[in-house]
């Protein structure tokens, strides 16, 4: 099982200092937030709300990530936010990367409650299909974050993580009991102040992290979806080989209930 070790979250630039700064902030006081916390919502996706979202535009996570971001890879139809996994204009309009994809990141930032999605994951060896919570330098934090991934090698099964202060290695596989690929299932991540995060497949409890493994996550995040193909990680996700034509993870909904 691969454990990630930094950040997967910003533009290739920043790859460079963002070790740094997250570093730094674990050791230095935070002159106050800049970032508003948002309270409980319900997005149908019936549109592209650019009140509560933005698309990731015209860069790549880099590392691991195989993939260039691009807007028009996050769309919208039927009541169906989609993002769709292609070789159109790669490498140079991909970031350098082979391949396009999309990730939905909301505007303000979340603290505890209820995060739900449902959603329909893509079958394909070598990709992830993503649901999860996220902050780190960018938003003047350190990195903490809170996954829901099906690994398109086996989509009857998700794959539960959590970092605090950059900290991760709390993976834990959940089998489904039906493929995640085939149909709409609902995903939920309950975040509790002080106390635990529970992870829930079609509203039944499948897993529960108490901090034994390390201390749980306590800063506001950003909710977050993508679709990437790996590089360089055939031992978690395996070899990644394009179909020949587009592969789409679609959202029907996401929710957030603050608590």
């Amino acid at each position: 099982m691969h454990s990630r070790t930094r950040s997967r979250r910003f533009p290739a630039r920043h790859w460079l200092l963002a070790p740094l700064a997250a570093l730094a902030l674990v050791f230095q006081p935070m002159t106050g937030p800049a970032y508003a916390v948002g309270g409980s919502f319900t997005d149908n996706f019936d549109s592209y709300d650019t009140g509560r979202w933005h698309k990731a535009d015209g860069w790549s996570n880099g590392g691991m990530f195989n993939a260039g971001w691009r807007a028009d890879h996050t769309w919208f139809n039927g009541g169906v936010m989609g993002q769709n996994l292609d070789v159109a204009n790669c490498p140079t309009g991909c970031s350098g990367k082979p391949y396009a994809s999309g990730e939905y990141r909301t505007n303000e930032l979340y603290s505890y409650g209820r995060f739900e999605a449902r959603l329909q994951a893509v079958k394909r060896e070598g990709t992830v299909t993503g649901f999860f919570t996220y902050t780190g330098p960018s938003d003047g934090q350190a990195w903490d974050e809170i996954d829901v991934e099906i690994l398109g090698k086996n989509t009857t099964q998700m794959q539960t993580n959590y970092f605090t202060n950059g900290v991760g290695g709390h993976e834990t596989v959940i089998d489904l009991g039906f493929d995640a690929s085939a149909g709409y299932h609902d995903y939920a991540i309950e975040w509790w102040d002080q106390g635990t995060i529970n992870w829930f497949v079609d509203g039944k409890l499948v897993h529960q992290e108490n901090g034994s493994r390390g201390p749980l996550p306590t800063r506001p995040m950003r909710i977050m979806t993508n679709l990437w193909p790996g590089t360089g990680v055939d031992g978690w996700l395996g070899p990644f080989t394009y179909p020949g034509t587009a592969l789409t993870a679609r959202y029907d909904w996401i929710k957030y209930t603050k608590y």
